[in-house]
């Protein structure tokens, strides 16, 4: 059993197409989603007639959540360019999708945790603004009542993989379409992969159990920062450009 994760896409169409394509290289038929798929200064259009016709199994982000439950007007920056880009059927397509769902049997699929879709699961914020790895405890409270041996979540960004103490991997295969950016809570912070190519993850179930591979795919990222800076986001255009947030 072989398939690949992706998550976090935010509109990104140019890095989708890029990770796809690198998918197919590696003659890899299935693929699991995580959310987040349009929310950003990018085009949410594009990505969404790019991604529907795929029939992957998705379940729903955060953001997603904010683009079909929340008052356009009182959107964020990042979700409010999405929606106006998306169509009625690309909202009843998100409207469709699960908060989380087991594929196969035997994986778990979320977009941050089990309980919370606004949670990082293996990271945590400091109040100086340091994002670092969960003591495994924490990591694996969060993992409670799933007893499935192979856990996929996104949200972070950042390509991750904890193993813990039963054996049970969880696995977050970074981000597709944006490499960095800052966010507010539970404290100011960054988060910043410190380059700009598109990430994604191959698991594979062998004898010993299930392992991963991270993989990284360059794509043309400055298209994708000029058309961030022609929109006002100079955080979102240095993010694209390099991985940082300045």
């Amino acid at each position: 059993m072989r398939f690949a994760a992706i998550a976090d896409i935010h509109g990104n169409h140019l890095a989708l197409e890029a990770v796809l394509a690198d998918i197919r290289a590696q003659e890899i038929e299935e693929i699991v989603n995580l959310g987040d798929f349009f929310s950003g200064p990018l085009d949410a259009g594009k990505t969404a007639d790019l991604l529907m016709p795929l029939s992957l199994t998705s379940v729903r982000g955060n953001h997603d959540r904010y683009l079909i439950e929340q008052d356009p007007a009182a959107m964020h920056a990042s979700d409010a360019v999405a929606y106006g880009q998306l169509s009625s059927s690309h909202l009843s397509w998100i409207r469709n999708l699960p908060f989380d769902i087991v594929y196969r049997g035997e994986v778990y699929l979320c977009h941050a945790t089990p309980k919370d879709d606004n949670l990082y699961w293996l990271e945590a914020v400091s109040p100086e603004g340091f994002v670092f790895l969960k003591p495994i405890e924490a990591i694996e409270a969060l993992a409670e009542g799933i007893d499935l041996p192979l856990i996929l979540c996104g949200h972070s960004h950042i390509p991750r993989a904890v193993r813990l103490s039963d054996g049970r991997l969880i696995v977050n295969p970074g981000s597709v379409g944006c490499p960095a950016y800052n966010d507010e809570l539970p404290y100011y912070h960054k988060v910043e992969t410190g380059h700009p190519l598109a990430s994604y993850a191959i698991l594979e179930k062998a004898a010993g159990g299930w392992t991963w591979q991270f993989r990284t795919v360059a794509y043309d990222h400055m298209a994708m920062s000029a058309l961030a800076a022609e929109r006002g986001r100079a955080d979102w255009a240095g993010a694209l450009a390099a991985g940082w947030v300045r």
